[in-house]
Order: structure tokens, then sequence, then C-alpha cells
């Protein structure tokens, strides 16, 4: 796609702006209309259970995996500059920080992506947590959680793509890529086939992976094509919170890029799809309990995010479908802390409360 005329009227980073813009939009209606969220997922598989949430998800990442190496096998996309590849890695940051993550998006009741889409459509616990979300995110990267972020990410690092790429390290040509994923996307359809997922839900959960490859996609034409350089690269969510937080709190003035535009796009996108289908409205806190289990999780996957260099969407989709080993074990992490904290905190808790007679809540 030749971008010229557009870079040449709107500047580099106000055309990068406007294409995180654009892709926030439909990952917002795609996400809302879904119900896309991984801790949701995570918990109906510790439960015992492969029901519809497992395979919204399922289907979102199979289809990113499958869209973006369409990308790199047709050629038109190379992600040798993605961060995943160009930096050095850090496999304790991304198990620690996986976990930490997993832990947090169980407490606050969503995953960093969910809980920007909540906050569209009303809801007042996703906002509050959203915003302690990007807020801790900046502490962990340039405030005064950023000196224990760096310890522990520097306790395992590794480098060069050889060590970086699953594909590389299995030894397999850049062509297995496009093969795995067909094989996803079969394995996800009886699944989600079983799981008698709706129309909305296929099309949904497609729709959100559709969006990762176009951000991989958008980006890559961007960089070749614009005279300052861009980094390639697609959807996630805890820097570009943390951007967007320091957007509004700074002077003004500040660069526009693909992550200031993502995140407003975002909301934008899962407003409008829950104002077209009249679920738009306000929620808010019903005691103290809640709002202390809110915070602390939000704290969790700020923290935990940057140190894994992703949230469950910017390393467990976005990092996924490049087969990125950080990306993998972030997500590895990430469905067996939140399995685990499910059973800790949700499930023994219902289990005293029935023991003794008390109520007993309904599953969220």
């Amino acid at each position: 796609m030749d971008l010229t005329g557009v870079l040449d009227m709107l500047g580099d980073a106000e055309t990068s702006a406007l294409g995180g813009l654009a892709i926030g939009v439909a990952f917002g209606v795609f996400a809302e209309r879904s119900r896309f969220c991984l801790r949701a997922a995570a918990v109906e598989f510790a439960r015992g259970e492969i029901g519809g949430k497992v395979a919204i998800w399922l289907v979102a990442f199979s289809s990113a995996v499958l869209f973006t190496q369409l990308l790199v096998g047709s050629g038109h996309l190379d992600v040798a500059e993605a961060r995943q590849f160009a930096a050095r890695g850090s496999l304790s940051g991304a198990i620690v920080g996986g976990a930490l993550f997993g832990i947090g998006m169980v407490l606050a009741r969503g995953c960093a992506s969910r809980l920007l889409v909540l906050s569209a459509t009303g809801n007042l616990r996703a906002l509050l947590a959203g915003l302690i979300f990007a807020v801790a995110a900046e502490a962990s990267i340039h405030g005064i959680l950023s000196p224990l972020r760096d310890r522990i990410a520097g306790l395992w690092t590794i480098g060069g793509r050889e060590q970086l790429d699953l594909l590389q390290l299995a030894g397999l040509p850049r062509q297995a890529g496009l093969a795995i994923g067909v094989a996803f996307v079969a394995g996800t359809a009886f699944f989600a086939i079983r799981a008698r997922l709706s129309p909305r839900g296929w099309l949904g959960a497609a729709g959100v992976g559709a969006t990762v490859a176009a951000g991989w996609w958008f980006t890559y034409q961007l960089a070749g094509q614009a005279f300052t350089p861009m980094t390639v690269k697609s959807l996630t969510f805890t820097g570009p919170s943390a951007d967007t937080l320091m957007l509004v709190l700074a002077p003004p003035g500040r660069a526009f890029d693909f992550d200031i535009g993502l995140v407003p796009g975002v909301f934008a996108g899962a407003a409008l799809a829950a104002l077209v289908a009249g679920e738009w409205r306000l929620q808010g806190f019903h005691d103290g309990h809640s709002m202390r289990r809110y915070i602390l999780g939000a704290v969790l996957m700020g923290f935990g995010g940057m140190l894994a260099g992703g949230c469950a969407v910017g390393a467990g989709i976005t990092g996924g479908s490049i087969f990125a080993i950080t990306a993998w074990a972030t997500l590895f992490a990430m469905w067996a802390a939140a399995g685990i904290t499910d059973l800790a905190v949700d499930r023994l808790a219902d289990r005293r409360k029935a023991g003794t007679g008390g109520h007993v809540p309904a599953a969220p």
C-alpha cells in the first residue's frame, strides 16, 4: 500500500496515530461484540470446561497466527525488526511478569484490553482499574517500580533471533508458521463447533485476530515509507495505556504515534458497539472489598505487563502470532497463574461459603 500521499499531507507521526486509531476502533467493536477476554477463557478452562469463552479466545489467537503468517509468507510483512526479535528478551520477565499479570487479571475480573472495552460500555469498576493499571505501568517503566522491573528482567535474558524465534529454535523454515496457523485454525474450529459458538462469537473473535495482523501490516508498511524511523509493531495495551495517560497529564506537545491512537480507538469502537446494541449502562462497585480486589489486580497487571513486555494481547496474541519465545512463555505463565488464582481466591472461598450455608455468588 502506498502511503506517500497520506504521509505528505499529515506527517509521519500523525499517520501512525491515525492508523492506530482506525485499527483500535475495529478491535474495540470486535472485542465488545465477542466478549473476548483471556481472563474469562483461563477461568473457564481451569474449571474443567472448554466452552464459549475458551473458544472465543482460541478463534482470536489462531486467526491472528494465520493472518499474520499469511502476510509473512506472501512477502507483505517482515518481523525481523520487531521488538520481540530486535532486542534481548527476558525469560525471567516473561515468566514472573506473566504470572503477576495472570493473578491480577483474575482479581480485577478482566485483562487489560477487556478493562478498556468494559470501561467504554459504562463499567466504572473497569474504568478505575484501567486507570490504576496505566499508573502502575508508567511507574514500572519510568517511575518508582522501574528498578525492581529491571532487576527481575535481568535475571535471565537471551538474545539473537535464533534464540528468540520458536521456529528458528526448532529448526523449522519460515513457511512452517503458515502451516502451524492452518493447524491452529482447524483445531480451534473443532472446539468452537463443539462449544456451539454463535456467529457473533465467530466473527468477533476472528476480527480480533485480524486486527492484530492488520497492526503488523500497517506498521511494517509505514516503517518502509516514512521519513522518520518507525517501529514494526502491533496491538498491545500496557505501554500504550501508560503513554495515553501521560499524554493527558503531560504538557502539550507530546509526539503522536501508533500506540497513542490505539487506546482511544479501542475505547471509541467499544462504546459505539455497546450503544448500537443498546447495552451501554453505568455500573459501579458493590462494596469496599471488591474495590480493594480490583485495585490490587490492576497494580499487578500494570507491573506484570511491563515486566513481561506485553499484556494478554500484546504478549499473548501479538507476540504469539510471530512465534516469539518470550511471548509464549508469558502466555503460559498467565494461563497457569490465572487458574491457580481462581482456585485459591474464588473457588475455595465459594466452597467455604457453601459449607457454612453462606451466599455463593454466581461465577463472573
